[in-house]
């Protein structure tokens, strides 16, 4: 922790630590840029707070970076279908994760651009991205930042065929170093959220599209 904050604040960042997971709930409310997130924490482990902050309308929307020792490809499954932005392992490289930090906020800040003007709308599913909020038959969807950013890319371009490398760079961000069946979780979590609603096609051996 002491050499994630300081080479943090050499970045530039402001710093706030939290060394239990109830701690974390409660200084998360008071809506950093973005949270690091360990998953073997005492009280509440980081699923569990992944879980309450993607449940809570005011925290819904931080994007979170799990830096975990828990490096085994279903514990990253897991993570990212709580609604985990990215996931670093450990060991890591400090410039690494510096560098995955500045991907999510490139990210967080093209999206708020975009989030100006933009309402997509098609077949009656409907992304309002001033609002940040996706829509089925008018119903809310509750969706992690991750699905609503893959929800936003295919609903854009109808019948376009993403590979999963471009919905991974859409969604999670270029460069990140993720297993490609996590967009797969994804993608599966996003069916089941749109329901009787789902028209996400499997393009066999490229990826995926919506149904035009």
């Amino acid at each position: 922790v002491d050499a994630l904050v300081y080479n943090l604040d050499r970045e530039g960042y402001e710093v706030t630590v939290a060394h239990e997971g109830q701690d974390g709930l409660r200084k998360a409310q008071a809506i950093p840029d973005i949270i690091l997130l360990d998953i073997m924490l005492p009280g509440i482990n980081g699923i569990e707070i992944l879980r309450e902050l993607r449940g809570n309308e005011k925290t819904k929307s931080i994007p979170v970076i799990v830096v975990s020792a828990k490096s085994e490809e279903t514990d990253q499954v897991v993570g990212f279908s709580m609604g985990a932005d990215d996931y670093v392992t450990k060991p890591f490289s400090v410039k690494i994760l510096l560098q995955r930090i500045k991907a999510l906020q490139r990210r967080s800040e093209v999206s708020a651009d975009e989030s100006t003007v933009e309402l997509i709308e098609h077949k009656q599913v409907k992304v309002d991205m001033v609002r940040h909020k996706a829509f089925v038959l008018d119903q809310e969807l509750d969706l992690t930042p991750t699905e609503f950013r893959l929800l936003e890319c295919l609903l854009r371009s109808p019948g376009r065929a993403f590979s999963r490398q471009h919905l991974m760079d859409s969604a999670i961000g270029e460069g990140a170093i993720v297993l490609e069946r996590t967009i797969d979780v994804h993608i599966k979590t996003l069916r089941k959220k749109l329901g009787a609603m789902d028209m996400i096609e499997t393009v066999r051996g490229l990826g995926y599209r919506f149904k035009e």
